[in-house]
């Protein structure tokens, strides 16, 4: 039986990288960048080789590989396994880059901040404190080839090879015999008469001295350079001279070194160092001083190193959240510094907490997530939205806050495409009816109307029948002005989606309607979609052919490339009305009125010439239309058509102005609006929600539920006359015959009204009469 020997650096558990060493500092060691074989985690090795001949070199390599074995601190280079053989020795410590690299590669990318520089010297001259107050332990070899930077920029204190006590029981300072280190050695060390007088930490204040001096000018030459500060910051030079200091005693303790540079207007009192002091203390921190931090924290995070953002703060707040009962005040950092990451790092480290943010019962924490939906919903899947997320989203409709129910449903304009069959056309569509019909807060209902319009093109097609063109009918006849407006740019957005009969039959009437409404926004809005929709049936009426591709939308499975298409009127659903929540229960008295008149369109041709409108006695105002030029009504009609991505249909501006004129309808008694009920009217007549969600018939659910009244009696259909035919007509022109009626105004005579109702212009404003009553047929 053969016995074979087991290789110890086969076995070890790291493995070295075949690229070269970089950066090795003077001394024994060569470092090696590896990976831990297991988990591929990056690691650096430093490595030495045993020598015939090089005693004494090695036991400096012992003694370095014990003493970093045994001393545990956050500012000195982090000690994970090690290999000892009779040929090498093997250091593994967390992934380091020599200081020296470091430096000029920043350099070359433009270079260091001051606040960086500030923080690492910091945790230098901390890292030494520790070693002379607490250990009593001279380094003996500070200077740049013992400096090490992390992957998070955080400076490590290594090169521990030729450490001694500072007690003196274990032996003076050990000769180092490489020239590159001994020209940090101080002057005193040249004086063998041991008549100078100094401390025990003296000597490596001094080295510190040159390091500081390396960091802002480069390598040192020689000693007699650190006599010129160069480069080195103003607020730093007093500090710095009393490092080089001829006199030995005179050299500060490190913690006094560092509490003079953390003094008002010192090097290191500033905000990155701060900052990175309280994420050092953290865990025993008060939870009213954490909130505080981190709702600070953002306002830095923009300052800050990208590196340090990403692997100190991040780790920090994740642990805030899963342990620290944070709250919502961690989002809006967590977020900032998610920008740093790539996709792969961001399903790792935020997606999880994210989805499981959702699930808090927290109001705020809601709230923010749905208000900072944007930054991260790229990097949700399918599956996550509709079985993590949406379920519980959904709770928001249903919420008593109304400004959580307004983030829901702008939500739902970033989580619609990714939301399966069942959520979408089902569950969403039930939520929508119920805001737009039930909900008591005018703005939530508006921009449910306006979300409808924007993710319409993602809606099957049986859906997108069933329910737009109900739904923006019944936003026409809210008693919240920007509802109207909303309702009518829902339709222009969505105008691929309609059949030319449903243009003709459902949604012309219902726009006709608005264009005697009592606010001017409404009208405008209303005659430039009426002016479109018209010249789209012109043109298929003028060639036929050409209706399959003006229908081309209308049966497609669902079109997520046709919401670009109302990309110029879009911005409006977050933007426009996001202050609309918050103006409730506002009110102002209405502008006063200015002048205008009615616009005279041309007659067509082989139509009676109408009489003409008489104008009112009384003032005129902006209630009325402005008055047109009829080339420009042409030039408009002709070009409408073309428009439809060009114009812009979101602008909401007006609406809120609107809004802020509005008188208190927030208090639901009240309307101002020709034909349209007071608010608890409008409700009374709605359908009785809870049966139809019973039942789920999107038809109750969305379409009206009253019929119009049948036309007073006397009053002729427009299919009872002669439009033009070859038999003149010998009633006279039926328009100019109310016309002179309405004029007149005499008892007995009828004006020309909707079904039902009649209006009247009182201070420029078109406002409901009652019901005029019918008076009883004779026998």
């Amino acid at each position: 039986m053969w016995l074979f020997a087991r290789d110890p650096v086969r076995d070890f558990p790291f493995e070295l990288s075949p690229e070269p060493p970089e950066g090795s500092p003077p001394g024994p060691w060569a470092l090696h960048r590896g990976r831990k074989k297991a988990t591929g985690s990056p690691v650096s090795i430093f490595v030495y080789d045993v020598k015939p001949g090089a005693e004494e070199l090695t036991q400096v390599a012992k003694a370095a590989f014990k003493r970093l074995k045994t001393l545990r601190h956050p500012n000195i280079l982090a000690y994970i396994d090690g290999l000892e053989t009779d040929k090498c020795l093997h250091i593994v410590t967390e992934a380091v880059t020599p200081l020296g690299v470091y430096l000029k590669a920043r350099a070359e990318a433009g270079g260091l901040k001051e606040l960086e520089l500030s923080w690492g010297l910091h945790q230098i001259v901390k890292a030494l404190s520790f070693l002379v107050n607490d250990c009593s332990l001279i380094h003996n070899n500070v200077c740049m080839a013992a400096v090490f930077v992390d992957r998070a920029g955080e400076w490590k204190l290594g090169g521990l090879d030729y450490m001694y006590s500072a007690q003196g029981n274990g032996g003076g300072p050990p000769s180092k015999g490489i020239p590159e280190l001994e020209q940090y050695d101080p002057p005193e060390l040249a004086d063998s008469s041991g008549r100078a007088v100094r401390e025990k930490w003296s000597a490596d204040m001094w080295r510190l001295g040159c390091l500081i001096w390396e960091v802002f000018n480069g390598p040192l030459p020689r000693a007699a350079a650190l006599r010129n500060p160069g480069k080195i910051p103003k607020s730093l030079v007093p500090h710095y001279c009393e490092l080089v200091g001829a006199n030995p005693k005179v050299r500060p303790n490190p913690a006094r070194f560092l509490q003079n540079c953390r003094a008002p207007g010192g090097f290191m009192n500033n905000r990155f160092v701060e900052t990175n002091l309280f994420l050092e203390e953290i865990q025993i921190k008060e939870p009213a001083e954490k909130q505080k931090f981190f709702q600070e924290l953002s306002k830095s995070l923009d300052s800050f190193p990208e590196d340090f953002c990403r692997h100190k703060v991040l780790p920090q707040l994740l642990t805030a959240f899963e342990f620290g009962n944070a709250g919502a005040v961690v989002l809006t950092p967590l977020f900032k510094v998610g920008k740093f990451l790539s996709a792969e790092e961001y399903q790792q480290k935020i997606i999880p907490v994210v989805v499981k943010m959702f699930s808090s019962t927290d109001r705020a924490m809601r709230i923010r997530l749905l208000q900072q939906m944007e930054q991260f919903i790229q990097y949700l899947d399918e599956p996550t939205v509709n079985t993590q997320i949406f379920p519980h989203v959904v709770h928001g409709f249903l919420d008593t806050n109304p400004a959580i129910r307004e983030q829901t449903v702008k939500s739902m304009l970033l989580l619609a495409p990714k939301l399966n069959e069942a959520n979408l056309n089902v569950e969403l569509m039930k939520h929508f009816a119920r805001l737009q019909a039930k909900d008591d807060q005018g703005p939530i209902r508006c921009n449910t109307t306006v979300c409808l319009g924007k993710i319409g093109s993602y809606l099957s097609a049986s859906t997108r029948h069933r329910v737009l063109t109900s739904a923006f009918s019944r936003a026409t006849k809210d008693p919240f002005a920007p509802s109207r407006v909303a309702g009518v740019l829902g339709f222009a957005a969505t105008h691929n989606l309609y059949s030319m009969n449903d243009c003709a039959h459902k949604i012309l009437p219902v726009l006709c309607g608005l264009t005697v409404d009592p606010e001017k926004s409404v009208r405008d809005q209303a005659f430039k979609a009426i002016r479109s929709f018209l010249s789209k049936l012109e043109s298929v009426s003028e060639d036929p052919t050409q209706l399959a591709e003006v229908e081309k939308d209308v049966h497609a499975a669902s079109s997520p490339g046709v919401g670009g298409a109302a990309a110029s009127w879009a911005g409006w659903a977050v933007t426009g009305v996001s202050s609309l929540t918050s103006k409730l229960i506002r009110a102002h008295p209405t502008a006063a009125p200015a002048e205008a008149s009615v616009p005279q369109r041309p007659t067509p041709e082989g139509l009676p010439a109408p009489a003409p409108t008489p104008v009112p006695a009384t003032p005129t105002s902006s209630a009325h239309w402005e008055t047109q030029e009829e080339d420009k009504d042409t030039a408009e009609d002709s070009s409408a058509a073309d428009r439809w991505d060009d114009e812009d249909w979101g602008s909401l501006e007006e609406a809120e102005s609107v809004l802020a004129q509005q008188d208190d309808w927030s208090s639901g008694g009240q309307t101002s609006r020709a034909g349209q009920t007071s608010n608890s009217d409008h409700k009374s007549s709605e359908l009785d929600w809870s049966s139809w969600e019973a039942e789920g018939s999107w038809e109750q659910g969305w379409q009206e539920s009253s019929s119009p009244e049948p036309p007073p009696e006397g009053t002729r259909l427009a299919s009872e006359y002669n439009w033009g035919g070859p038999e003149p007509s010998d009633k006279g022109d039926p328009f100019a015959a109310l016309s002179a009626r309405r004029d007149a105004n005499t008892q007995g005579r009828r004006r020309l009204s909707w079904p039902g109702r009649s209006a009247r212009s009182v201070g420029g404003k078109w406002r409901p009469n009652a019901p005029r009553r019918r008076r009883p047929r004779g026998p």
